[in-house]
Order: structure tokens, then C-alpha cells, then sequence
């Protein structure tokens, strides 16, 4: 009986630690985070695609998540960001075009081509993703399907 209760102790351990492995980047790719991010700290990979690998890591203690495609080009950063910190202008395009919809996540999302600030807003059952750039040109607006969208 003793054996039995013990390899049922070990084998429920052994699932939990083997579900919450924590995956490695590439060399390529965790060498062009570490260019790139110098004072990040509690960093986690996870494989995206077989392409793309995302970082979530710490920065002066604000949560950033970053993607990187397998040969270690950087593709995008974001991170949380108070309605405080987006532009007035910004903040206007949003309720204007989108006033019935209440506001749930705001980031900062910073590609190659610039910034934007993204935004997920919902009404009722409906969940849109929002993004719009400094001049206030909305450059991206998908609806969200039963959770997307949900701590993305």
C-alpha cells in the first residue's frame, strides 16, 4: 500500500513540474533580447510559432512582453500603460469613434514602423481591439472572439 500511495505521489509531481516546464529561446534569439533588453529581469520564453518566440520580463518592476522571430529579429514590444500616460489627443479619437465601449487594457506597442498605443474596449458581450498612432489614425480595429483578448 505504501508503494502505491508513494508512486501516485510522485507521479502527480511529476505532471505538475513537467506541465509548468519553462521553455528555452534559441541562443540567437535570447542573445538579441539580451542586446536589446540589458536591465531586464524575471524573464520567460515561450515558443509563439515555429517562428516566433515572445518574452514576458520585467522592467523597473512594469510587466513588457517581447517577440522575436527565430532568427533573433526583434518584431514588437508592449506593456501596460495608465490613461495618464496616453497623449490627450489619442485619448479623444478613442471616445469619439468609440463611446459606447468601456475601456479594459491599455498598452504601449512599439514595432519597427513606430508606436501605437493599443487598446481593448468592450460593450455589452463585444470585445474589440483598438490600436491608434500619435497623429490619432486608427490603425487597427478587430472585434475579439470569446476570450481573445483576455490577459493576452
Amino acid at each position: 500500500m505504501k508503494k502505491i500511495t508513494l508512486f501516485t505521489v510522485l507521479s502527480i509531481l511529476l505532471a505538475f513540474t513537467s506541465c509548468d516546464k519553462e521553455e528555452v529561446a534559441p541562443k540567437q534569439v535570447a542573445d538579441a533580447f539580451i542586446a536589446k533588453f540589458p536591465t531586464a529581469t524575471d524573464v520567460e520564453w515561450e515558443k509563439e510559432s515555429d517562428k516566433e518566440w515572445e518574452a514576458e520580463f520585467k522592467i523597473d518592476g512594469k510587466e513588457h512582453s517581447s517577440n522575436f522571430m527565430q532568427n533573433g529579429t526583434w518584431v514588437e514590444t508592449e506593456y501596460e500603460i495608465e490613461e495618464t500616460e496616453i497623449p490627450e489627443f489619442v485619448m479623444g479619437v478613442l471616445k469619439s469613434n468609440f463611446s459606447e465601449y468601456e475601456i479594459d487594457e491599455m498598452e504601449l506597442s512599439t514595432t519597427k514602423d513606430g508606436i501605437v498605443y493599443e487598446f481593448l474596449i468592450e460593450k455589452e458581450d463585444s470585445k474589440m481591439e483598438v490600436a491608434i498612432n500619435p497623429q490619432g489614425t486608427i490603425t487597427k480595429k478587430e472585434v475579439k472572439k470569446d476570450g481573445e483578448g483576455d490577459n493576452e
